[in-house]
């Protein structure tokens, strides 16, 4: 055999390699997904059940009452949308609080949670709330505010109801009065 027709074997033999080679390779997709769905293995088939937090004890409702209070002279009337409601433990709740600024001036305020019984302070997760940053108020602007939380499964089980109440604050800030 001449070089030539050595070259021209060997060449014929790495073309074969090569598209037996692809086509394993473009068959390898759709044989994995078989063997997965014989075996129940990596199942991503879509379903029509809707999702559930598995996170929400649903066995146990708990009632969460909201309070606001003003102090310094604040002149800003402030109120909770909602006077309470009823949880499970691990529910995310979103409740809306308004506040009025009733003075013809700009003023700052910033709001201190407390909870009773001060126990379930532990328990209480707020993701969202109006009182991580201090709050500036236009002349009679009124603003909805509102807090997000979850209260966690952990809480003691003789604690049925939580009082979540805020307290705003004057703050020191361009429109505070001087002390």
């Amino acid at each position: 055999m001449s070089a030539p027709s050595k070259n021209r074997a060997l060449v014929t033999k790495l073309v074969v390699v090569a598209i037996v080679m692809f086509g394993f390779g473009f068959a390898l997709a759709p044989m994995y997904t078989k063997l997965c769905e014989l075996a129940g293995i990596n199942n991503l088939q879509a379903s029509d059940a809707p999702a559930v937090n598995t996170q929400v004890d649903s066995s146990r409702t708990i009632t969460v009452q909201f309070d606001a209070n003003l102090r310094n002279d604040l002149p800003w009337s402030f109120r909770p949308l909602t006077k309470s409601v009823q949880v499970h433990p691990g529910q995310l709740v979103h409740v809306v609080f308004e506040v009025t600024n009733a003075s013809d001036r700009d003023v700052f305020g910033q709001a201190i949670p407390s909870y009773g019984p001060q126990v379930a302070g532990r328990y209480f997760k707020k993701l969202e709330c109006f009182c991580f940053t201090r709050q500036e108020l236009k002349p009679n602007e009124t603003r909805q505010m509102p807090v997000v939380f979850v209260v966690e499964s952990g809480l003691p089980a003789d604690v049925h109801t939580i009082t979540l109440s805020y307290t705003f604050f004057q703050v020191e800030g361009a429109g505070a009065k001087p002390g």
